[in-house]
């Protein structure tokens, strides 16, 4: 009869366990996000004039398709499953999920919990406004593993 009941315990553990993970707001990762705004990337004319100005104009073209210009978003709507460490996670808005406090503190109007964010739901995405210190606080916060600063290839919105 012992066995019976704890054999029930655990199942109905498990099943609480899973139920939670199904249920989980951050359970998947979108496949894409929305973006606004874009730059670009003024290609030069090309002018075939004498070899040294070929020469240099081949230097320029290649220097400009080894850059990269990532379109940045200058606000997100929430799609099904997502969470602010996922939108902070993808490349057009910080390409780090340790910013997400700066998204929410920016939305404290739209979010009540940051825990509870819901599809079709309007983020602004700061740019600027912040300094190194504060970025470093908000990454700390978030649980940043040490230094607090921001990876390589981090849109970081500093003045």
């Amino acid at each position: 009869m012992k066995r019976n009941t704890v054999s029930s315990i655990i199942v109905t553990i498990l099943v609480c366990f899973g139920l939670v993970l199904l249920f989980s707001g951050c359970a998947k990762k979108p496949a894409e996000t929305v973006v606004v705004e874009e730059t670009a990337v003024a290609q030069a004319p090309v002018v075939v004039a004498e070899p040294e100005v070929e020469e240099e104009l081949e230097e320029v073209e290649s220097v400009m398709e080894a850059v990269e210009e990532i379109p940045v978003a200058g606000y997100h709507v929430v799609k099904k499953g997502e969470c602010l460490w996922w939108i902070a996670e993808y490349e057009d808005v910080y390409n780090d999920p340790f910013m997400w406090p700066l998204i929410y503190d920016a939305n404290k109007d739209n979010i009540r919990n940051p825990n509870l964010i819901y599809p079709g739901q309007e983020f602004s995405i700061p740019r600027a406004g912040y300094s190194l210190d504060e970025i470093q606080d908000a990454r700390r916060g978030a649980g940043a593993p040490r230094p607090y600063t921001p990876p390589e290839g981090a849109q970081v919105p500093v003045d």
